[in-house]
Order: C-alpha cells, then structure tokens, then sequence
C-alpha cells in the first residue's frame, strides 16, 4: 500500500497502523438493512485522508455505497496482533490519474481489458474516525502477561487500544463513541 504524507497526526498514525495491512475487509449496508463485508485490497492511503481501491463497476458494493455511502473497513494483522476498525463515507470515480499511478499487472485477473477496463473504478473511504487495538511485546511477553493476569486480581497491561479522529468530517463527537 502506498501512504502519503497525511495531514494530522491521527492520520499519520493510522497510516503506521495499517502499514504492511494489504487487505481490509469493506462493510457496507446491503439493501435490506443487512451488512455485508467483502475483502478489497487496499492500494492507497492518500493525502486527502481517503483509503484507496480499485473495484468493479458492476459489482454490488457499488449499488450499496450509492444507497449509503457509510461504510467500515477493519486490519487485521494477527501475527503482530494489530486491529484496526475504520469508519468513513465512501465515493466513486473513474480518475484516470489515480488508476495510472496504482494500477499493477495482477490486477489484470480482475480487470481482462487492464487499464482501460470499462468496468474498472477506483473506491475511496474518507476516513471518519478508527479504533485500534495493538498487543504490547512479542508473542512470549503477552503469554506472561496474559499468565499473570489469570493468576492475579490486579489488572494486566495485554497492549493498547485508542481512537483516531478522521478528516472531512465535523466528527469530534462521533470520534469518542
């Protein structure tokens, strides 16, 4: 995944946590009132605050971001025991810039005509806001940890969790939720 140079610190830090997170899993609102999550692989976190994925025109998480654009993508990382949950407002467009500049050959299994697939549109989340949950130590320390915590009354430190507030978004409410 590409991450540019963001605009806040929250952002900066998101960007960190979803380093090296190459799928996220996108939530949307099926017609229904049902959620629905599918995996997109994540090509971009840009400048504007905005995750950044190709995806089919077709398909139907574009008929349910048409219906309602909000949307959550969650990281996964187990080895590193990271999570991250991302709630944002996602948008359509056909940027030919953007599609230049992220478009890789593997992506030609999805999209047969490359570059210049007429079913080929780029998906952008602004972010609203994330939490994140990150183990503390390597694997043998958060044993100990977790240990201690089963044989103890006292509270163990098992690693860090947090909020990060978004951009584009008269959100500093919705970040403490």
């Amino acid at each position: 995944m590409k991450i540019a140079i963001q605009a806040t610190e929250d952002l900066r830090r998101l960007g960190e946590l979803l380093d090296g997170i190459e799928t996220a899993m996108l939530t949307t609102h099926a017609a229904d009132g049902s959620m629905v999550s599918r995996p997109l692989q994540t090509l971009a976190f840009d400048g504007n605050g905005e995750l950044v994925f190709f995806t089919a025109a077709d398909s139907r998480k574009i008929d349910e971001v048409a219906d309602d654009a909000d949307v959550n993508l969650a990281y996964a990382d187990p080895h590193a025991q990271r999570f991250v949950s991302v709630r944002g407002r996602a948008r359509v467009d056909r940027d030919r810039a953007t599609i230049e500049e992220l478009w890789s050959m593997p992506q030609k299994i999805f999209f047969p005509d490359g570059k210049d697939d007429p079913n080929l549109v780029v998906l952008r989340v602004r972010v609203r806001d994330a939490a994140y949950w990150e183990a503390a130590g390597n694997f043998v320390a958060r044993a100990l940890d977790f240990a201690r915590g089963m044989l103890s009354e006292e509270p163990t430190d098992l690693g860090k969790q947090g909020r990060l507030a978004g951009s584009g978004f008269d959100s500093a409410g919705d970040a403490a939720r």
